[in-house]
């Protein structure tokens, strides 16, 4: 007995040799890419300025000439991060005719645009201010179903905590009734993104039938859309010298948020640092 009781003490103090072994190794490594010089990123949501087929929508007039001007104003703020590479909430295979609009957009800044939106009014003129030379794309259209919870009757999850996702969305529609700037420094907060993430997806976790996962299956497509996207991101070349400025609606910004936050290439910058 006595023996068998000093083999366990012995394989016990191994292990937590070992242990220690590994986590060292760990904390190693991870120092490693902690002083690693990562990408620098300004990731930046707003709402969409022209058509959008999401669910919360802002009432906001792109054609008219003060709104465009706030739009500039807020531009000019974020040129200040002076990013290399620019990237925008359109699908990859419109890259190339994306590069072409914006080369001519900065050899003329007055161009008119037939359907104007956030990315011509910020994305674009950031570019310009920044002297930035390349744009791409990493949208990934993937069709899913936000008003499943409300199609759902009779819901056997969890109806008040549904509803009470349902109701916050009154506070998305105040913003209409701020200036350009307040706005968007709003929804670049943590507490509004982690909310846009809430109704635009986890919110269905809350709605079903029976034993079955109608509610959370739809808001895994959210989820894997935001995925897509981020693999894109990651499939554009990039080195340490570049700074990436990306605009998307705020919805994939909070995904980003959190990707970016855990990622060994990349380093967030805050937003606040430039709408002051």
């Amino acid at each position: 007995m006595n023996r068998v009781f000093c083999l366990l003490i012995a394989l016990l103090i191994l292990s937590c040799q070992n242990d220690d072994k590994y986590v060292s190794s760990y904390n190693e490594t991870n120092i490693e890419w902690n002083k690693s010089e990562k990408i620098k990123v300004l990731n930046f949501g707003t709402f969409h300025f022209g058509y959008t087929p999401d669910k919360n929508k802002t009432e906001f007039d792109e054609n008219n000439q003060n709104n465009q001007k706030q739009a500039h104003e807020i531009a000019q703020l974020l040129s200040d991060f002076k990013p290399t590479v620019i990237i925008v909430e359109t699908v990859p295979s419109y890259n190339l005719e994306l590069q072409e609009i914006f080369k001519q957009y900065k050899m003329n800044p007055t161009m008119e645009f037939k359907n104007i939106n956030e990315i011509q009014l910020i994305a674009f003129e950031v570019g310009r201010l920044s002297e930035s030379k390349r744009i791409y794309g990493i949208d990934h259209q993937l069709g899913y179903n936000y008003m499943i919870g409300d199609e759902i009757k009779n819901n056997d999850i969890d109806s008040v905590t549904y509803n009470y996702f349902k109701s916050s969305a009154e506070a998305y529609n105040q913003i209409e009734n701020m200036s350009l700037k307040k706005a968007l420094t709003l929804m670049n907060t943590n507490d509004y993104l982690n909310w846009n993430i809430n109704v635009n997806a986890d919110i269905l976790t809350y709605v079903g039938k029976n034993s079955g996962h109608h509610g959370a299956d739809e808001a895994s497509e959210f989820y894997k859309r935001n995925l897509r996207m981020f693999s894109n991101l990651n499939r554009i070349p990039l080195s340490e010298d570049d700074r990436v400025f990306i605009l998307m609606g705020a919805g994939h910004t909070a995904f980003f948020r959190d990707f970016i936050s855990r990622s060994p290439k990349y380093e967030g910058v805050p937003v606040e640092h430039y709408l002051k």
